[in-house]
């Protein structure tokens, strides 16, 4: 009798586990989001017990799908539309230090509801396990990765507390902030104070918040939860986020909860009299004399003149819409690679030059992507201003009861900007109308071709308004858009005149 060879057995039974894991369960109502068997614990909104891996079939991606069980049926419905209002707001935040927040949609059967919301996976996990993992393996942290790191996560923050009404996390711990591959920071778990302050008390039960792990007590605050608590709280648990990613790991010698002994001798550990002091005024215990998320970035120990090279990026990520896709690319085409690019003369010694053969094209390219992505980001010169949410004028929630569809319904409001614009013009065969093509590519790289035969009474800015009513562009790509339009309608138009 042959006995089976136990490395084929066991890679037989992971791929019989990989198979079951991918088994999808359930599929959203328009056929867009299927949900596997696997769970994840993204963190995103802690209290949300049933978070399973799911696949994004339009984008070919992985996606979180998270389910909000409520058991009493009667209470939901009464604050049925206080729920919808609240997730609408949440689809339209958008920041690249955030997690986002995808769409959402109602499940209401039998005596139980169900929230279901779909937002974005980030693979790589969580903070507290990367410095985990940079402990056990013997290293210090990088004091230009923690600044790195203490930007983003301050981006994130002061956008939050510049929304009008400000947005308070509430529940910033190393377990809710998230670090992919490339160094890119996402904060998870943004709208649980939101959402727990919207739910009345008979619907709140299924929340839960960190700070009941006694693990992640140290990162609240005293003034947490009182009445008068506001943006303070987020700051002091972002203090004790840094002095973590600073010091690896805050000692807790074998206790569950973190000892104010522990606290201080990883104060004392640290070396960088500018680090201490910016860590120290944010874990003040006077909740009023903590500085805003705005005022950190202008410390000294994060405050830098940003090169000319990151503002010459930023303005061309802020214009990529003009430009195609493989734009450097394209461009080394046409360079003579020794044509001198830069030159500093000195008188009587010789002087420098600097030539494109000297460029590496490949570290640009992932420069951009990096500046794009927002590991870079300009918040230090930024004005600060208030960024309202709309309450009215939102994405619609899907319906359960429509028949399942792969493209979004009429007049949905887009979300997403446009990241690149390309036109093209024809004349028809007797040349008495133009025939205009469009082609949008929006942040998540979907790409949207229109078409349309241009009537003489047409002009730019109302056909980019029509465009924004259909739900086929976000609002604030209008104007740009608009003036896109304008310049092609001049270009195509003007050798006939």
């Amino acid at each position: 009798m042959a006995v089976a060879d136990p490395e084929a057995r066991l890679s037989q039974e992971k791929e019989e586990e990989s198979e079951e894991e991918s088994e999808v369960l359930e599929e959203s109502p328009c056929g867009r989001w299927h949900k596997r068997r696997e769970q994840v614990n993204q963190g995103n909104m802690p209290g949300i017990q049933s978070t399973f891996l799911a696949m994004d079939t339009e984008e070919g991606v992985e996606v979180v799908w998270n389910e909000l069980l409520f058991t009493d049926k009667k209470a939901f419905k009464a604050h049925e539309e206080k729920i919808k209002t609240m997730f609408e707001q949440l689809v339209l935040v958008d920041h690249p230090n955030i997690v986002k927040l995808h769409k959402y949609w109602l499940d209401v059967k039998d005596s139980k509801a169900r929230v279901i919301f779909i937002t974005e996976y980030v693979s790589s996990g969580s903070l507290k396990q990367f410095l985990k993992k940079t402990k056990k393996n013997h290293k210090a942290m990088n004091a230009r990765a923690w600044k790195r790191w203490c930007t983003q996560i301050l981006s994130a923050l002061s956008f939050l507390h510049s929304c009008e009404p400000p947005i308070i996390h509430g529940n910033l711990t190393s377990d809710t902030i998230f670090i992919q591959h490339n160094g890119l920071i996402k904060i998870g778990s943004v709208w649980h104070r939101v959402f727990a302050n919207a739910l009345p008390d008979d619907l709140r039960s299924p929340i839960r918040i960190e700070r009941e792990e006694l693990r992640n007590l140290h990162f609240f605050p005293p003034e947490y939860g009182q009445k008068t608590d506001g943006t303070a709280v987020d700051i002091f648990s972002f203090g004790m986020c840094a002095l973590e990613m600073a010091v690896l790991e805050i000692q807790t010698n074998g206790d569950t909860r973190v000892s104010e002994e522990a606290i201080m001798r990883a104060r004392h550990s640290l070396d960088d009299p500018n680090m201490r002091e910016f860590i120290l005024s944010c874990l003040t215990l006077n909740p009023d004399k903590r500085p805003t998320a705005n005022n950190l970035l202008f410390h000294r120990v994060l405050f830098e003149v940003h090169s000319l090279k990151l503002l010459a990026a930023h303005c061309f990520i802020n214009n990529q819409y003009l430009m195609p896709e493989n734009v450097v690319e394209e461009k080394i085409k046409d360079l003579d690679l020794n044509m001198v690019m830069a030159e500093i003369r000195r008188e009587g010694r010789p002087g420098a030059q600097w030539r494109y053969s000297e460029v590496s094209f490949l570290e640009l390219d992932k420069f951009l992507e990096d500046v794009r992505n927002g590991i870079y980001p300009l918040m230090n010169f930024a004005v600060s201003r208030p960024h309202a949410l709309p309450r009215a004028l939102s994405q619609p929630q899907e319906d359960p009861q429509k028949a399942k569809t792969p493209t979004p319904e009429p007049f949905d409001v887009e979300t997403r900007k446009v990241v690149q614009m390309q036109c093209n013009m024809e004349l028809n065969e007797d040349k008495t109308q133009w025939h205009l093509t469009l082609l949008l590519i929006l942040e998540d790289r979907l790409h949207r071709q229109l078409s349309y035969d241009l009537l003489p009474t047409d002009n730019s800015k109302d056909l980019a308004t029509e465009l924004v009513h259909y739900g086929f562009i976000h609002e604030d790509d209008c104007e740009k858009l608009a003036n896109f339009l304008e310049n092609a309608f001049h270009k195509y138009r003007s050798p006939l005149l």
